[in-house]
């Protein structure tokens, strides 16, 4: 078994400083945490993978394909393969829990 607190995973994200912080990697799935601070833009491309996203934290738009959803805590979004996404109108700090299927750039 690997068991996580996410607790400890957004405590590490933010020592080092970075945006995505990967805490499991598996060959079918990986899972990290995303954070985006308030006001910042979102640079991420489509991926290789499909992938989920569960917001943790703060509020926010995002953009999938032709289509603009407002999120929050608590919030569930699934993107396709391939497919234009991005958050924007970041209005509060935005912490999200990202897992992808199969693990993330995998299929390169």
């Amino acid at each position: 078994m690997q068991a996580f607190e996410v607790a400890d995973v957004l405590e590490e994200r933010k020592r080092r400083a970075e945006a995505y912080r990967e805490f499991l990697r598996v060959p079918s799935v990986s899972c990290g945490i995303y954070h985006l601070a308030a006001g910042s833009n979102d640079p991420q491309k489509p991926h290789t993978e499909d992938e989920v996203y569960y917001v943790l934290e703060g509020e926010a738009t995002i953009h999938v394909d032709s289509d603009d959803r407002p999120v929050r805590p608590g919030s569930v979004v699934f993107v396709e393969t391939g497919v234009e996404h991005r958050f924007h109108s970041i209005e509060k700090d935005l912490t999200v829990l990202v897992v992808f299927a199969p693990a993330r750039g995998s299929r390169r």
